[in-house]
């Protein structure tokens, strides 16, 4: 969430931002909001448009469902705000939320409002300009987070009706297979179309049900301004009740990722950088969670890298329908086969 930049007209989001109306709203749902307001976009939110809101007294965060026609399904900020404020006063760090509004006559679509954490931002997982034994501290804090967000029980906070319980990858394959498939514009893939028939017949027979990010990664953390700690997970749009290794397995990913419009650490040298390994990053967490080893890694792996490049096809699909939400779009789907054949790679080594 960097790099606002002041808007009028929201480029490639269908329309305008009624700041009138939404100062209005704002008096009257948020507590001690007081104008005048300032709104900008940030470059960042490709699925849900996301607005600094800035005011004299304090700044705010605004996210937004995208204008145009939607997936049925996709763009959920109602859950996005839901499962944030139940997160509120556990060791999961999450931005208070101040506000939810379902009514699409304010601004266009369904929005909510949330803390403007302040912080930094990363986006290179090689964290460039970072010394060493920071880069490692800022790895282990990202581990213990997911960690400690695995270790919590949904029914405890609430959260047992957040999604269905088991057969989590069985779901998701069908899911991102069906609305892969079910798009009549973005072109299909031969590795994806490959995927679809393999990972199923593959997927392990243990089963587990936590709390799942569904979008874990470096660039949805901010981190404090000074220590090398998050203070806040953002981008809950695909959280649900799911299997944690599948969402680990997401987070570490970024291992296997080259450096593409979303930049991996494939052919970097960690050690130097100061960045544990893969098997110490995976260490770490199996010891925080109580684990000897991860042994179906390399399917939760293809099963993510999978789910990734299908989210891109979802793109593709916004941005040839003229609502795709970030200028990154084109890139992200230059990147698709490559994904699409680094997963198709992982399978085979099975």
């Amino acid at each position: 969430m960097t790099n606002p930049a002041t808007v009028h007209k929201i480029e490639g989001d269908g329309g305008e931002l009624d700041t009138r109306a939404l100062d209005a709203w704002l008096g009257h749902h948020v507590s001690d909001y007081r104008g005048p307001l300032e709104v900008q976009r940030f470059s960042g939110g490709q699925s849900n448009p996301t607005y600094k809101l800035a005011t004299a007294q304090r700044d705010y965060v605004l996210r937004r469902k995208p204008a145009g026609p939607i997936v049925q399904g996709a763009h959920a900020i109602e859950r996005e705000a839901r499962v944030m404020s139940a997160l509120a006063d556990t060791p999961v760090p999450v931005p208070r939320i101040y506000a939810i509004c379902e009514d699409a006559s304010i601004i266009g679509t369904p929005f909510y409002v949330m803390e403007m954490m302040a912080g930094r931002n990363f986006v290179d997982p090689a964290l460039p300009g970072v010394a060493p034994e920071a880069r490692r501290a800022i790895f282990d804090s990202q581990n213990a987070t997911i960690a400690s967000l695995h270790s919590i029980s949904p029914a405890s906070l609430g959260l047992d009706d957040y999604g269905r319980s088991g057969n989590y990858c069985e779901r998701q394959i069908a899911r991102w297979s069906k609305q892969y498939l079910g798009d009549p514009l973005a072109p299909r893939n031969a590795d994806l179309d490959w995927l679809i028939d393999w990972l199923p017949k593959h997927i392990p027979a243990s089963d587990e049900v936590a709390i799942v990010h569904g979008d874990f990664r470096l660039d949805n953390m901010i981190f404090d301004p000074v220590e090398p700690k998050v203070v806040a997970v953002l981008d809950w749009e695909l959280s649900t009740l799911g299997h944690p290794l599948a969402d680990f397995a997401y987070h570490l990913m970024t291992y296997r990722m080259p450096r593409l419009t979303i930049a991996g650490l494939a052919g970097q040298d960690l050690a130097k950088l100061g960045i544990p390994s893969e098997a110490e990053y995976l260490a770490a967490y199996c010891a925080r969670t109580g684990r000897d080893a991860i042994p179906d890694l390399s399917f939760y792996l293809t099963f993510n890298l999978f789910r990734f490049a299908a989210i891109i096809h979802g793109i593709h699909g916004r941005l040839l329908r003229g609502n795709a939400a970030s200028a990154r779009a084109e890139s992200l789907v230059e990147d698709l086969p490559i994904i699409a054949k680094i997963a198709r790679e992982e399978a085979e080594r099975k």
